[in-house]
């Protein structure tokens, strides 16, 4: 049996020690941890649109582990995907001159969301915006590439696996893809991509 007075050094010499530990320990690893990004409560979406939804989350936290992103930056693309498609089943009348995004974006900003990156990326998700910056590109790369699609999915796959490598040679892609399928359908373009295809197609 360990004496008493030999326990007392052990003792005394452990919380010693920790207490050195706490002093030495480099502070990124001691930092706090954030918050992990959920469905804020004011959304209104279906089950199809969740399920959306969580692919596109599924998709990011595996390009974000691929690409070796910060913890924060990790947490800003999450938090934009888990509110771009927020409002997207509210009823049409809340939606009035708006769109799904502008009025998640808007609510975003009401409950307190100030990250203008995480805001413009939800708020144009749908066009694209040259004014974005990475939390705005990655999340319409996943909305645009997550395998719940039903259309091309093999070639999606295959763009959504070069991300991590090749990131902005896969937004040119998509974007250009995007713009082309509604020139043969006749549709109009947005100004908003044309203005996004712009500004990545001259940082080529």
């Amino acid at each position: 049996m360990t004496p008493p007075r030999e326990v007392g050094r052990s003792t005394l010499g452990r919380r010693v020690w920790g207490a050195l530990l706490r002093l030495v320990t480099p502070w990124r690893v001691r930092r706090r941890r954030l918050p992990t990004p959920e469905l804020p409560p004011w959304a209104k979406v279906g089950k199809k649109r969740l399920a959306h939804i969580q692919r596109v989350v599924a998709l990011l936290e595996e390009w974000a582990e691929a690409m070796g992103v910060t913890q924060r930056e990790r947490t800003r693309w999450l938090h934009a995907a888990w509110l771009h498609d927020a409002l997207r089943d509210a009823p049409a009348s809340r939606l009035v001159g708006t769109t799904h995004g502008a009025a998640a974006a808007d609510r975003s900003a009401q409950e307190g969301e100030t990250d203008r990156g995480v805001l413009d990326a939800v708020r144009y998700h749908s066009s694209g915006y040259a004014g974005w910056d990475d939390v705005g590109k990655m999340l319409f790369l996943a909305d645009f590439l997550e395998p719940g699609r039903r259309s091309s999915r093999r070639r999606r796959a295959k763009l959504a696996a070069r991300v991590p490598r090749n990131r902005d040679g896969v937004l040119r892609e998509v974007v250009g893809q995007q713009i082309r399928q509604r020139l043969r359908a006749g549709r109009p373009i947005n100004p908003l991509m044309l203005d996004f295809w712009n500004s990545i197609a001259a940082s080529r």
